[in-house]
Formats: C-alpha cells, sequence, structure tokens
C-alpha cells in the first residue's frame, strides 16, 4: 500500500517533468466573503492605484473566524479555515490559476485539476470521503507522479490522503519550498531553505506507527524504548540548530558589511513586492545588474545591491529582494530574516505591483501583510505600477503618476525617469544644497569630482578661476567647503 508515496527512487532521475494533478478548496463562508472582495476590488481598481490602501484597509478587516470553523472537528482544521478566510480577496479560480504557475515554475507538467466547493474543511482529509473516492477516479485515469493541494494540509490530512491516493501528496506550502530550494544558488540562500523546510518537516514525522519503535534492553526493561520518531525529531532539532548558529553567522557579517556601508551617507532603496511584479526587471532598468529575469515565480531568490545615481547625482544603494506571495508560509518569513533585514533597514520602499493584474490589490494587501511580520509596515514607501505597456492604450493614456504612485514600463523604460526624480524628492540622507563656488583652475581633481557628483547649474572663468552655480550633496560640499562662497 502507498508504494509510490514510500519509495524515494521515484521521484529522481527523471528525464521528463513530473506529471502533477492540482487540487483547489474553496469554502461556502470563504466563497461568500470572496465575492464581496472581488466586487471591493474592482471598485478599486476603477478608482485607481491611490485608493488601493484603502482596500487594503477594508479586506483586513474582514478576517474573522465564522461559526463554522469554530466548530470543524480538530484545532488544526479549525486554525487553517481561519487562515484561509484572512485572504478571501482571491477567488477560487484567481487561486487555481497562482498555484498552476507555481506548479509550473517548480518544473512540473500539470495534466488535470480538480476544485471542490464545501461549508468546511474535513479534519481527516480536507476534502472529506466522498470527494476522496471522486478524486481517486480521476487520478487513476490521468496516472500523475503528484497530487498538490492549495491548501495547507495538517500532517494527517496529508498521510490519509497519501495513503487513499496511493500516490506522493504535497501542498502548497511545501511547493513554495521546492522552489525555493530550486533556485537558492548562494550559501546564505540554500541556508535558509534549509531552515524552513526542517522546520515544516519536524511536525510530520509522526504517524509511522510501532515499526519505528526500537525494544529497549536490559534488566528492568519493559515496552518499547526510545521510538525512532525521537531519535529522528532530535536528529532535526540538533541540525536546525547548527543551522541557525550558521545564519546568525551569516547576520553578523551582513551587519559588519552595513556598518561600514551607514558610516557613508549612502541611504538604501528597498524591491519589495508580489512575486513576478517585474522587480528584477525594474532592478536591472536602474542599474544595468544583469540579475535573471524570468515569468516564472521566485526566479530570483538571493539579495542583490547596487549603486543607482539619482538626478541630484547622489547615490543610493538599490535592494532587489524575494518577491512575496499569498500565504507565504511562516517559516520562509521566520528562515529569510538575514535577508528581508534589507528591508527592515532601508530608508524607502519601492512597493512595486503589476499594472495589468486583476488582482493587483490582493496582491497589494498581502505584500502589506508580511511588511506587518517584519515590523516594516511604517517605511516611507512608493508605490511603483510596472507593465504599464502591456495596457490599453487609452488605459494607459488615463494614468496620472502622483506623490505616492508612478506608473513605468521596466522593460521599455517608461517612466524611469519620473521614478527616479521621485525617489531623489523623498530621499533624506545626504540632503542637497543649492551654492555658489570658485574653484582655481589649477584644482583639477576638484573640478572633475564637481563635475561628476554635482549638478552645475551655470560656469563662468574669469582671471584663472572657475565659478560655478551648484547643487550638491552635504558630504560633498563639506569636502569643497573651501571653495564655497556663501
Amino acid at each position: 500500500m502507498n508504494s509510490r508515496a514510500n519509495d524515494p527512487t521515484w521521484q529522481t532521475g527523471r528525464s521528463q517533468p513530473e506529471r502533477v494533478f492540482l487540487v483547489g478548496v474553496e469554502f461556502s463562508s470563504r466563497s461568500a466573503a470572496g465575492r464581496g472582495a472581488e466586487t471591493r476590488s474592482s471598485k478599486d481598481r476603477q478608482a485607481g492605484p491611490d485608493d488601493l490602501a484603502a482596500s487594503r484597509s477594508r479586506q483586513q478587516s474582514t478576517g474573522k473566524v465564522p461559526p463554522s470553523a469554530r466548530v470543524a472537528r480538530s484545532a488544526a482544521a479549525s486554525h487553517l479555515h481561519a487562515e484561509d478566510e484572512e485572504h478571501c480577496g482571491f477567488s477560487a479560480e484567481e487561486s487555481m490559476a497562482e498555484l498552476r504557475e507555481l506548479a509550473t515554475s517548480a518544473g512540473a507538467a500539470v495534466i488535470g485539476e480538480f476544485l471542490q466547493r464545501r461549508q468546511k474543511p474535513d479534519a481527516a482529509t480536507l476534502i472529506g470521503s466522498g470527494k476522496v473516492e471522486e478524486l481517486k477516479g480521476a487520478v487513476a485515469s490521468s496516472s500523475p507522479d503528484l497530487v498538490i493541494f492549495d491548501h495547507e494540509l495538517t500532517p494527517s490530512q496529508q498521510r490519509n490522503l497519501e495513503r487513499e491516493l496511493d500516490l506522493r501528496v504535497i501542498d502548497r506550502t511545501q511547493l513554495i519550498l521546492d522552489i525555493f530550494a530550486r533556485h537558492a544558488r548562494t550559501r546564505e540562500g540554500q541556508l535558509q531553505v534549509e531552515l524552513a523546510q526542517l522546520q515544516y518537516l519536524l511536525p510530520r514525522l509522526a504517524g509511522r506507527g510501532v515499526q519505528m519503535s526500537q525494544l529497549g534492553g536490559g534488566i528492568g526493561t519493559r515496552g518499547p524504548g526510545e521510538t525512532q520518531l525521537e531519535t529522528d525529531r532530535r536528529k532535526i532539532y540538533r541540525h536546525i540548530r547548527h543551522v541557525k548558529e550558521q545564519l546568525e553567522n551569516v547576520r553578523r557579517i551582513r551587519g559588519q558589511q552595513r556598518q561600514r556601508r551607514e558610516s557613508v551617507p549612502i541611504a538604501t532603496v528597498a524591491l519589495v513586492g508580489y512575486t513576478n511584479a517585474g522587480k528584477s526587471t525594474l532592478f536591472n532598468a536602474l542599474t544595468n545588474a544583469g540579475v535573471l529575469e524570468s515569468k516564472r515565480m521566485f526566479a530570483t531568490l538571493d539579495p542583490t545591491l547596487r549603486s543607482v545615481t539619482l538626478p541630484s547625482r547622489r547615490q543610493v544603494l538599490l535592494s532587489d529582494t524575494v518577491g512575496f506571495i499569498r500565504n507565504l508560509p511562516h517559516t520562509l518569513v521566520s528562515a529569510f530574516r538575514a535577508t528581508l533585514e534589507e528591508v527592515q533597514r532601508a530608508s524607502l520602499l519601492l512597493h512595486v505591483s503589476d499594472a495589468t493584474s486583476p488582482t493587483a490589490a490582493e496582491q497589494q494587501a498581502q505584500v502589506e501583510e508580511v511588511l506587518r511580520e517584519l515590523e516594516s509596515q511604517d517605511k516611507p514607501r512608493l508605490y511603483v505600477m510596472n507593465k504599464v505597456d502591456l495596457l490599453p492604450e487609452k488605459k494607459r493614456d488615463s494614468l496620472r503618476d502622483t506623490e505616492s504612485v508612478i506608473h513605468v514600463s521596466a522593460a521599455k523604460g517608461l517612466g524611469l525617469d519620473r521614478l527616479l526624480e521621485r525617489i531623489d524628492e523623498l530621499i533624506a540622507e545626504d540632503p542637497v544644497r543649492r551654492v555658489r563656488m570658485r574653484v582655481p583652475q589649477s584644482e583639477g581633481k576638484a573640478l572633475a569630482m564637481l563635475d561628476a557628483k554635482a549638478r552645475v547649474y551655470a560656469r563662468e572663468y574669469r582671471e584663472g578661476y572657475v565659478d560655478l552655480d551648484l547643487q550638491a550633496p552635504e558630504s560633498l560640499l563639506r569636502r569643497m567647503k573651501s571653495f564655497v562662497r556663501e
């Protein structure tokens, strides 16, 4: 029984992509709330990007646990239902479309889908025994390698489903962890993914039965001794401690690097946003960094820092961070704190959204939720609506930038000058000042530095001197204070 689910060899050495079958579940109370949220979202989009913050506030206020969740047969099932209620902005179809995109990003081939609507979650299998039988028939006719649920499964639900389907079953969280593991390139990223996977695995060790018991030996021993489960748990706890120690070293090194950066008055601007909103494309357009751009989710995982020169000739550090997603596993948020510290330390957040997405307001709400987990909800931010080149021409012409919202196309280079100007206005570090200077013509090095790092409005040569009317950062003016005439 469950031979394929327990055989680790069938997953490896594959020349073809894994064939997966997707299962979505929508609960009736969520459906009703989702329709209301969808109506509100439509109104938000008609009102424009400036009203998205109000939409997020209204959505978050609906996250109450309904009576059906309180009477669920297990605390775990009730918790999952309440968690699902908090994210009611996505319809079941939109959620399945996102799961399909996640599966594709993991290198899988989707061969079938199954969507169920029910009153409340079943504690044993999530979808109920009748639907399990129906799912067994659908799975038998399509012969997938794997079944993926668009809902977090408790350990017991996952085991019960694998036993009934005789097939490996994973949930959305495990799928996201797998994508992160595929895309982690640096040692830091690999450690963070490993920690998240271990924390996810720990509560799922139970349920392997008495075959895990090790009989005790010696006089006075009665019954089984330490079980294999306890041994495995102890090993995982030990491994988690080891990984956390290594990550603490990463955090310490990052802290030292940050201290060196902060000794120079250079602000950090962090890109945040929903996965696949075009953050890496925007990062490359502003910095020419050449980081990977892909339509697949979480294509960019490891953080990247590059310098950007603003119109005032000030320099800032632009940070490209990992993308967020609906129901981002808490273990990932916790494990990636070393990387996400760049968000916490940033002077300004650029919240990048896909202007073409029908769920832009809901996606922004999910990003704001993760920022609250990072205690970065009060950071100054600028909303960047990306991919406007894909909008209909009439819609694109009607867009207007505001103090808080800038419309750009990173792929086509549209609106980037206005974006840099607005960043320049919002950055408080190393403020600029307009002054007049008189520099001897023999001071070639000083003149070259002023040309490179200041905005020169007027230049006049007289009697061996160069009179300049310019705007420059305070850090540069302090170095050139002997030439300042005012």
